[in-house]
This record gives structure tokens, sequence and C-alpha cells, in this order.
């Protein structure tokens, strides 16, 4: 089992810049694909990123692409999203989602380890 902490969350205003981090205790870290999903009030929780257990492949939501960068440092046990050109759509808690299961990282289909979440806050 793995647990993950959220932090970097806050309030931005309409095309700033945060970064969240995810940091992991437990299991290896190097052995999960790891996520970011987020939900937004009244909506279902939707995915955002990944990034696989050696850092060398990334999928994102096409909302996300070209705006947002995951990335991870297995030394460190945590993994990273840096928020650029924010838009107040992309309001929402964000949450830390790590995939033990074996293959490839599958975008979109979380694992069943998840952290507490974050709110993020984009003012227009």
């Amino acid at each position: 089992q793995v647990q993950l902490v959220e932090s970097g969350g806050g309030l931005v205003q309409a095309g700033g810049s945060l970064r969240l981090s995810c940091a992991a205790s437990g299991r290896p870290f190097s052995t999960y694909h790891m996520g970011w999903f987020r939900q937004a009030p009244g909506k279902e929780r939707e995915f955002v990123a990944v990034i696989s257990r050696s850092g060398g492949s990334t999928g994102y939501a096409d909302s996300v692409k070209g705006r947002f960068t995951i990335s991870r440092d297995n030394a460190k046990n945590t993994m990273y999203l840096q928020m650029n050109s924010l838009k107040p759509e992309d309001t929402a808690v964000y949450y830390c989602n790590a995939d033990s299961r074996l293959g490839l990282m599958r975008p979109g289909s979380p694992g069943g380890n998840w952290g507490q979440g974050i709110q993020v806050t984009v003012s227009s």
C-alpha cells in the first residue's frame, strides 16, 4: 500500500501558474504509474495527466495539453504537476493517484490508491 499527500494548491488568477506536488510513502514509488485527476463541483472526477514508472512516458487530457506538465522524481518519491496558463475552468479538487497494475500505464484509468485531494481555484 502507498500513502499519497498532495500539496501546492491555492488561489491564482487566470493566466497564472501553480505547481502541485504528490509525496508518496510506503511501497517503492518507482513501482507505480502515477497520475493526476480532478473533480469540479457538480461534476465527475476526470483524468488530467499520467506518467509511467520510469517517467519516460506521459499522457494528458486534451483540455490541459500544452499547458500542464507532469513529472516525477523517483529519488524523492514525489510527482509534480506544473500548471501554466490556468483558466477558471481548471478550478477543481486535484487528486494524486498511484497505479500498481502490471503493464503499460492506462491514461484515464485510475489505480486503487488516492491522495486526499487539494483545492485549486482560478479566478477570472
